[in-house]
């Protein structure tokens, strides 16, 4: 699903976002309900970047990359750890990209995800190349999901990659 968004592009660098695990429900500006297999997923575009709600039998889990005020958490390359239940990991990358490559591969993300049914992607007013995107999918018992966030103004997008997934017991010591 692809939308644009009423709102004024917030984001303005990729060094202004920021990770937290665990946060309440944000206002989101547009969301996309999800059922994959026994996980409801809801994906949430903001005003600042994006916000993955997820819950499971196993529990529940929050992830939100967005630019938030008074967060001293910024974006890791990467993060593994344990939320009750489940195993969460998280990379991020940053592409630096010249103004004809970044055109080209945000024309290809919009329409990959726009055309994805598990996919939410929001292009901001006053460029085209301005957007979030999020495409979620269950794997082998896992849930996953990856985002991009473009910084037309810098040439840079941020590609985000998640999985959660059940805790599998270590195997039994012989």
């Amino acid at each position: 699903m692809l939308t644009t968004l009423k709102t004024v592009y917030s984001d303005t660098r990729a060094e202004d976002l920021a990770w937290a695990l665990g946060r309440e429900p944000l206002p989101a500006l547009a969301t996309l309900a999800l059922e994959l297999a026994d996980a409801q997923v809801e994906l949430r575009l903001l005003g600042a970047s994006h916000q993955v709600l997820l819950e499971q039998e196993h529990g529940s889990c929050s992830e939100t990359v967005a630019c938030i005020p008074g967060s001293s958490t910024p974006l890791p390359l990467g993060v593994s750890k344990r939320v009750g239940e489940w195993e969460y990991e998280f990379a991020a990358r940053v592409e630096q990209l010249s103004r004809g490559q970044f055109a080209g591969r945000a024309q290809e993300l919009l329409a990959l995800v726009a055309e994805h049914p598990h996919g939410l992607a929001g292009v901001f007013p006053g460029s085209p190349h301005a957007f979030t995107a999020l495409l979620a999918q269950r794997q082998e018992g896992s849930v996953m999901w990856r985002t991009w966030h473009a910084y037309p103004q810098e040439g840079q997008l941020v590609a985000t990659r998640t999985r959660v997934g059940v805790r599998m017991p270590l195997p039994a010591m012989l």
